[in-house]
């Protein structure tokens, strides 16, 4: 994909997959352009030791940057940010990362509901949730948290996904304002945020 994207209203991306997970990132980040304009933000639940293969596996069909968060670190715009293994990735209110060893939420560390609501209080209507496959609730609190700050929710539509456990919660509780198959994923991200920029008219 070619199209060239402007700098949208929309701070970050925040996606959470867990079991068929890896498998539906390569898809989306084959989908986006080297010019995506937004960070990217990624919890997939994963040990403590698969930081390393994963960057390795997504780097193979992305032209963006993709690495593990770290502490302190920003989120920048073009970049997937991964969630290590073992640690809650949260996001501050400036933008940046912490990382916690927290209690597991959904028996999960990292997890999609922890770094989902920790970004929908950081930047409310300017962020986009992203949910997909996956073998338990973890997220779907979480995107509705970013729902009712005013953000942009999306599930993957569970008949697309490897294990439709994941989306169909954040579905049945009303979480997803919208459900996308995973081939429309990229380009439906693709289009928000070209809409997003005609609808602010940012320069």
């Amino acid at each position: 994909m070619t199209t060239s994207l402007s700098p949208p209203c929309v701070d970050a991306i925040v996606v959470g997959c867990s079991a068929g997970g890896i498998e539906a990132l390569r898809e989306i980040l084959r989908g986006l352009p080297a010019d995506f304009p937004v960070p990217m933000i990624v919890v997939a639940h994963h040990g403590a030791d698969g930081d390393a293969l994963m960057v390795q596996v997504l780097e193979r069909d992305s032209a963006l940057k993709v690495s593990a968060a770290e502490e302190k670190a920003p989120a920048v715009p073009g970049h997937v940010h991964l969630a290590p293994g073992g640690y809650h990735l949260l996001l501050e209110a400036d933008g940046t990362f912490s990382l916690s060893v927290d209690p597991k939420v959904c028996n999960c560390r990292p997890a999609i509901d922890v770094l989902f609501e920790t970004a929908a209080d950081a930047y409310g209507e300017r962020l986009i949730g992203v949910l997909l496959t996956g073998a338990n609730s973890d997220g779907s609190c979480g995107l509705l948290s970013i729902r009712r700050a005013g953000g942009l929710t999306v599930a993957q539509d569970p008949a697309t996904a490897a294990v439709a456990t994941m989306p169909q919660a954040a579905i049945d509780i009303g979480a997803a304002v919208h459900v996308v198959p995973l081939g429309g994923i990229a380009g439906f991200l693709c289009s928000a945020l070209a809409r997003e920029h005609q609808r602010t008219g940012i320069i």
